[in-house]
């Protein structure tokens, strides 16, 4: 029995995860995926409370006794240093080594994408980010702070292991997903340390999957191709800032974070899930966010976990929901965030 740990956390999380575990009860007995969920407290009120982030047992027993962790978002206002958002979020990733961000961007409905006339509306693509090295390690520091001749310093990791197994689970993802086309991302034309993304995305590429079609962009060129076509890409894999930047790029080209799941993962152990929109305080408690991220999320975690029919039950539930304007005001519509969870779970409860 798959074994869920969920943490609501901040802002407009509660509400989206939620609708998501609305949905997930409406599953279980349709599909028996036989998901056991177990709520944690971790976020914004439980550290000001306690003054714990997240303890060094908890996050082992996230590590070891769960198969999947479901996060609503993590950001408040009273926290303005953010310390529990990276204690719980950054230490997860780091922690539990989830070294795959994976970030699908799907477009829906074609009323829904900005590129309106520029594009044919057959946008399917998935980002795969390098997610434990990189700019985001936190190497460096800062030096006279406030003083006029400050000094910080940022310094960019990356290690051989973490650029090959992030290349190989893209090249795997496309070669298990019947996708035939690997771009990678990056700026080996400025960055010398990139070379080694090159090198070992060609080797990797020629030795262990000669059947999948590869090419290197840079990452302005990526961008600016991402906007002008992206029904081109199929499966990209790039470093941690740049993965960052693209994957909400990417969102907005398919209707915006209201509609951006994603999974951290390491295969073969805990995997944990999130919408990507944030915390978003001013909406909070105002029955205005939209909860498709969160509900598509919960829906990766379904196909994570060996239930692949409900999960795609979610896909085509959100996809009825988008053409039948069922949803929140951000995609045009003017249903609230319960209203938008209760059709979609009635839906698939009908279908």
């Amino acid at each position: 029995m798959p074994k869920l740990a969920v943490i609501a956390g901040d802002g407009i999380g509660p509400e989206v995860i939620s609708e998501a575990l609305k949905v997930l009860d409406i599953i279980e007995p349709i599909y028996r995926p036989g998901v056991e969920l177990e709520m944690l407290p971790y976020g914004a009120d439980h550290y000001l409370a306690t003054g714990e982030t997240i303890s060094p047992a908890e996050m082992r027993r996230l590590g070891e006794e769960f198969d999947a962790i479901l996060v609503g978002a993590l950001g408040d206002p009273r926290v303005p240093g953010n310390e529990h958002a990276r204690d719980i979020l950054l230490g997860m990733r780091f922690q539990l080594d989830l070294y795959v961000n994976e970030r699908p961007a799907r477009l829906f409905d074609e009323r829904l994408t900005p590129l309106k006339e520029k594009t044919t509306g057959d946008i399917d693509l998935v980002i795969f980010r390098e997610n434990t090295e990189g700019l985001y390690a936190g190497i460096g520091g800062a030096f006279k702070r406030g003083l006029p001749d400050e000094i910080t310093i940022a310094e960019e990791i990356n290690t051989r292991r973490g650029v090959e197994r992030i290349i190989r689970y893209a090249f795997h993802w496309a070669r298990e997903n019947g996708r035939e086309h690997v771009t990678m991302a990056d700026k080996a034309n400025a960055i010398p340390a990139h070379m080694l993304w090159r090198r070992l995305f060609d080797e990797i590429g020629k030795e262990e999957f000669p059947d999948i079609h590869r090419e290197t962009r840079y990452i302005d060129a990526m961008a600016m191709e991402l906007v002008r076509n992206p029904e081109q890409f199929q499966v990209i894999v790039t470093g941690n800032l740049f993965g960052d930047i693209l994957s909400d790029l990417a969102s907005a080209i398919v209707g915006g974070l209201g509609l951006a799941p994603s999974a951290n993962r390491h295969p073969g152990f805990v995997s944990m899930f999130e919408p990507v929109h944030g915390s978003a305080p001013p909406m909070a408690k105002k029955d205005i966010a939209n909860p498709m991220a969160a509900i598509l999320s919960m829906g990766m975690m379904l196909r994570t976990v060996g239930s692949p029919e409900a999960a795609l039950m979610v896909e085509r539930a959100i996809r009825a929901a988008i053409v039948e304007d069922r949803v929140t005001r951000d995609l045009g519509g003017d249903y609230g965030t319960r209203e938008v969870g209760d059709w979609i779970a009635e839906w698939i409860r009908k279908a």
